[in-house]
């Protein structure tokens, strides 16, 4: 099936700069396929946690968790399993009862999703922690999705998967989430009604981790050879390893083996992920590794079936459990594809929004304008909350997923506030529990751009001035430069040719389930009738 790109959810378009289309886009970053016939792990150096994937005829899709972000549940497309391009998101706006007021919901709404294609549709399950397993469907992956069905109730049921079994019954697994539940390391399965939109009765335990698998959660659902399979991680996000269960009786008893773990790699906490077969035979499993300040990246690895149990990665010792590959030769998908990649640069040139960008939380659509005339994005300065601390609970942040262990953010823009009141204020952000910025404010002495620090943000600290100075032109370049270990380096322009480092290096911290994000804002300290806003000419990432 061949899936054109069309216009998607709500206010949020795909777009790329300069006119290059998405399937086009090649990040100057990061690319995985090394032109030769083989990739390198891992295909995406972004944070799409808790990926799963679905194939229909030539065509693979992919979804991902996106927690208090907003567009939500980002629906990816590949022809190879290397090469991928944003095409949508299936949730443009949480529900009401789902956005926790004007804040920030860390950590909170969009866990590990599932997604599957049944009789001409795709459907896509998620648990929100607070308030249970939603559900969503569309014709058109790349179109708009239904709005969202509760498909059961309950604080602290996550990570949901159907299964469309062969006589027309649906089930549904999930797990529990100790935070909510007050009960973890347990996978349950419920019955569905034939349209996959309600649970039936009461879910069933059917295995209990505690013991040899702590921490099992994010079941996939399958059913091959006459067997039911749960494949499913444990041991925790950073350290543990990846499971196969097997029963010839969707509610068990199961068996279980491990699967897949680090063994003697560098790539830690191997697990939960997509079991994906090719049209030519073969078997890949996608899955992410938890990175640190960068989130948790997606890895590509080779799979095998032996005596009806999956092998996953390579497996030299034949122990029947693998272990994860750096690089490895490209799946065999019929033919050659060229290489795509998520964009990240935007030039603001259309007028509608690029799909990498996100809200911070729900987003108001009189935030933003794209300007097509003028070539780029004016964001309208919002109010903070009367409470205000930090940026860390304002929901007006335009971000995007850190691109690579290494790269350059830039963003031109001219800061135009209101005249009547001062404290407006924009600037340029590495947003997590940890957060710096260039932050660009308005002031009675003028133009001040300072860059600040706010450390451990979940404790309410104030926001640190490290350094700052009067600018007299309301046009900047604002840059910062990123390490490998997460450093941080921000500088200032006037001209887009000498930069000038400005404050002390800072070190960038993942957020609440998610990694750190970069991007931009635009506040004001009162809420009038009215107020300023910043006009982006151009967002670039580079080496």
């Amino acid at each position: 099936m061949n899936v054109t790109k069309k216009t998607i959810i709500g206010f949020l378009f795909c777009i790329i700069p300069l006119g290059i289309s998405a399937q086009d886009y090649v990040s100057k970053v990061w690319i995985s396929d090394l032109g030769n016939g083989n990739y390198k792990n891992p295909v995406l150096y972004a944070d799409y946690s808790d990926p799963d994937a679905c194939r229909v005829g030539d065509d693979y899709y992919m979804t991902a968790s996106s927690f208090n972000c907003i567009p939500g549940l980002p629906v990816l497309h590949s022809k190879d399993l290397v090469n991928w391009t944003i095409i949508g998101y299936a949730i443009n706006k949480m529900p009401k009862d789902a956005s926790f007021g004007k804040g920030v919901n860390h950590g909170g709404s969009v866990w590990a999703p599932a997604i599957r294609y049944h009789k001409g549709e795709f459907y896509i399950y998620y648990g929100d922690p607070d308030l249970g397993i939603f559900m969503t469907k569309a014709k058109d992956p790349a179109g708009e999705w239904e709005p969202l069905t509760l498909v059961k109730e309950g604080k602290g049921l996550i990570d949901a998967c159907p299964l469309f079994d062969d006589d027309g019954q649906v089930y549904l697994a999930h797990a529990y989430a100790g935070s909510r539940a007050g009960i973890k390391s347990l996978l349950a399965v419920t019955r569905l009604t034939p349209d996959g939109k309600k649970a039936v009765g009461e879910s069933k335990i059917i295995y209990d981790g505690h013991d040899i698998d702590p921490t099992i959660e994010g079941p996939k659902f399958y059913k091959r050879n006459g067997y039911y399979y749960i494949f499913a991680p444990a041991g925790g996000v950073a350290t543990g390893w990846q499971l196969a269960m097997r029963s010839g009786d969707i509610f068990g008893p199961y068996e279980r083996k491990v699967v897949m773990d680090q063994g003697k790699t560098v790539i830690n906490g191997p697990h939960q992920g997509a079991w994906i077969d090719t049209k030519t035979g073969e078997d890949w499993f996608l899955h992410f590794q938890d990175v640190g300040a960068f989130g948790r990246v997606m890895h590509l690895q080779p799979m095998i079936w032996k005596n009806d149990w999956p092998v996953i990665g390579e497996d030299k010792d034949g122990d029947g459990c693998g272990n994860p590959v750096l690089t490895y030769k490209k799946p065999n998908v019929g033919q050659a594809y060229p290489v795509a990649t998520p964009p990240e640069s935007d030039e603001f040139n259309s007028n509608t929004l690029g799909l990498q960008w996100q809200w911070h939380a729900n987003p108001q659509s009189w935030w933003y304008f794209t300007n097509q005339e003028k070539g780029c994005l004016s964001l309208y300065s919002v109010p903070v909350a009367d409470d205000y601390k930090s940026l860390w609970d304002v929901p007006n942040l335009l971000l995007q997923k850190t691109p690579a262990p290494a790269f350059i953010a830039t963003v031109k823009l001219t800061f135009r506030p209101d005249a009547r009141f001062y404290g407006e204020r924009t600037g340029l952000v590495v947003m997590g529990i940890d957060y710096g910025l260039l932050s660009f404010e308005n002031t009675e002495n003028g133009f001040i751009l300072s860059q600040n620090e706010y450390i451990n943000a979940e404790k309410g600290n104030k926001e640190v001035v490290n350094e700052s100075i009067t600018m007299k032109d309301s046009t900047i370049y604002l840059r910062v430069k990123v390490v490998a270990d997460a450093t941080c380096i921000f500088s200032y322009s006037t001209d887009n040719k000498r930069y000038t480092d400005l404050g002390k290096s800072f070190k960038a911290k993942e957020g609440k389930w998610i990694g750190s994000k970069i991007g931009t804002f635009c506040t004001r300290p009162v809420l009038k009738n009215d107020g300023g806003r910043v006009d982006i000419d151009w967002f670039r990432i580079t080496e």
